[in-house]
């Protein structure tokens, strides 16, 4: 059920687009047979990669797990809870976080000359700021899939070694979640939507 807005003419986008993105949007685990594309998974992260990051390093990589071989890798790497949930997906997409996001830096922050031979012996700083950063790209991502007319249903329940032992060992990858990708079956979740908090509760304006 939509929320009953207090001020919708705050909102610059239309209800239908808000609806889209957020307020019908479900955490989905139930799916249609249909397929999700190579061109829908692009559309999604071609929304998906304006999303502000530290420096512009944009430090998330995405591995879509399709096929029946790859789910047959994937699956006992993740929580007993979640095995079925990725065998039932269309399309699992692993993401990642690359601490040589660095090497990309003349390109992608060139008004720094000099940033990416900064970074390369601070390793740990590196690391940080790949998780950090990937886990603000994750949330854009999952807003991109769903305005690409698609759903999402994200899960960290994992062996994060193990995956990362099994696909990223010579990319060095860190993986961090799994977002199950599709069409929703309806609302997508045989559970009603929870509770939100309002702005009063969570917000303090000085």
């Amino acid at each position: 059920m939509t929320e009953t807005l207090t001020h919708p003419t705050a909102l610059a986008v239309g209800d239908d687009v808000a609806d889209l993105l957020f307020r019908t949007a479900r955490t989905t685990s139930l799916w249609t047979d249909a397929e999700v594309s190579d061109d829908e998974l692009r559309a999604a992260w071609d929304l998906a990669k304006f999303g502000p990051t530290a420096m512009n390093i944009l430090p998330l990589r995405v591995l879509a797990v399709r096929s029946d071989e790859a789910k047959a890798r994937l699956v006992p790497h993740m929580a007993d809870g979640n095995k079925a949930k990725v065998e039932a997906a269309p399309v699992s997409l692993v993401l990642a976080a690359d601490p040589a996001f660095h090497e990309h830096l003349d390109t992608l922050f060139p008004i720094y000359p000099g940033m990416k031979d900064q970074l390369a012996p601070a390793v740990e700083a590196r690391e940080a700021m790949a998780r950090k950063n990937a886990l603000i790209q994750a949330g854009y991502l999952m807003v991109g899939i769903r305005a690409a007319g698609l759903a999402a249903g994200p899960m960290d329940g994992m062996d994060n070694d193990g995956v990362d032992a099994e696909f990223f060992a010579s990319s060095g990858w860190k993986s961090f979640m799994v977002i199950n990708v599709g069409h929703a079956d309806g609302e997508g979740s045989p559970y009603p939507r929870g509770p939100r908090l309002a702005f009063e509760q969570v917000a303090e304006i000085l």
